[in-house]
């Protein structure tokens, strides 16, 4: 893929989560700052930092979901117009998506931010996720146009069995995994065939684990946000995971309607390896075998060491 290419809306993705259609007629500001990622790769954690350096301040005006809407959230639209929200808003927006680059609209004005994280790590996160649905959420997701045909299915009682679902069998058409929400695998693969353009950076979970410091400072400095010296500690003090999940019931509060336990479900542990005692070896071999089939060599090893593995633009 070459650098200079323009991506492209390819696809419509509708399902009791996501509805890519919402985006039709969005209009961009130029900084608008979307952060794209797939489920449980980091993304309210992404939108917690860009939160901190775009106000430098630990204190939000708003909860996280009011300061940066789920644009693509098909359930959400049910009760919120998002867009509405986004165009009432003055500060340099950062706006929420989990659509793959085929769906979602490319402003070259814009900057685009992507999180990933081991494929093995998402799944165990997202298995915590799915487990805690509350009965509320689950009549939101049935209220959705698309789950009149295709309706949200409940969790299953054993991870493995959620783990067949989520390797081997597709939410949509065209993937071959990531049931019931989507892949995992497909939505980084979108966007590291365009990760040498300017306007897009990817980050990985591990490298915000290892040095939070430094990765704020880089993001940054690709959002062209300066950062008193002097402000920068409080910052990254602020935007650990530990502190996060301390000021879960103030940036999170909704919440509380969607998950068992609310934002301190939702903000589970975030560690890494948990598969280590749940994933089996066939398992493992159905990860890896899935991994060489539909990721690049320097995309896989990107996936799963960050930077370690390699810088992104090098690849």
């Amino acid at each position: 893929m070459s650098s200079t290419s323009t991506p492209a809306r390819t696809r419509v993705y509708r399902s009791h989560h996501i509805d890519s259609t919402l985006w039709d007629g969005f209009v961009a500001r130029p900084g608008d700052i979307i952060i794209s990622t797939p489920a449980k790769t980091g993304t309210t954690w992404m939108q917690r930092i860009v939160s901190l350096l775009v106000f430098q301040t630990p204190r939000p005006t708003d909860t996280l979901n009011q300061l940066s809407p789920w644009i693509d959230a098909a359930f959400i639209a049910k009760v919120i117009d998002t867009r509405a929200v986004a165009e009432a808003q003055r500060h340099r927006r950062f706006l929420k998506s989990h659509l793959p680059l085929d769906a979602l609209p490319w402003f070259p004005d814009a900057r685009y931010v992507v999180v990933g994280r081991d494929g093995r790590d998402v799944f165990m996160s997202l298995w915590n996720h799915y487990r805690s649905y509350t009965p509320e959420a689950y009549a939101l997701f049935d209220s959705v146009e698309a789950s009149a045909h295709d309706p949200c299915p409940r969790c299953p009682d054993d991870v493995h069995e959620f783990w067949r679902w989520w390797i081997g069998r597709g939410a949509f058409p065209w993937e071959q995994d990531g049931y019931p929400f989507g892949s995992y695998f497909h939505h980084l693969r979108s966007f590291w065939e365009f990760r040498r353009l300017p306007n897009l950076l990817l980050v990985h979970y591990n490298d915000l684990k290892r040095d939070l410091g430094g990765e704020m400072r880089r993001i940054a400095a690709f959002l062209d946000i300066a950062v008193p010296e002097a402000t920068w500690p409080t910052l990254v003090d602020t935007a650990g995971f530990e502190a996060m999940k301390q000021d879960g019931e103030m940036l999170l509060p909704e919440l509380a309607l969607i998950f068992q336990g609310g934002s301190q479900t939702f903000l589970n542990q975030g560690t890494n390896e948990r598969w280590r005692d749940v994933l089996t070896a066939e398992e493992l071999a159905q990860y890896e075998a899935v991994v060489t089939r539909t990721l690049t060599p320097d995309l896989a090893r990107w996936v799963e060491r960050g930077r370690e593995g390699g810088e992104p633009r090098d690849g």
